[in-house]
């Protein structure tokens, strides 16, 4: 499960750079099995289509590249 989560981890830091060029940026709080529990920071935080990054862009993206079953579950 640890490769799983570095796998998860890589490509979220790769993919924080879109994140930050719009005054964002995201924190990996924790993994529980194949779910991962993220915090959006900067303008990403109080942005009304956060969910629609997280499960529209970051979980898709995982899931296509990854693992299908990955879930993201945003903290507040």
């Amino acid at each position: 499960m640890k490769e799983l989560q570095d796998k998860i981890a890589a490509r979220l830091n790769e993919l924080r750079v879109h994140l930050q060029a719009d005054g964002g940026d995201l924190e990996i709080i924790r993994f529980e099995g194949k779910k991962v529990f993220l915090s959006l920071r900067g303008a990403c935080g109080s942005c009304p289509h956060a969910t629609m990054t997280i499960k529209n862009g970051l979980e898709h993206i995982l899931r296509e590249e990854i693992d299908p079953e990955i879930e993201i579950e945003r903290v507040l």
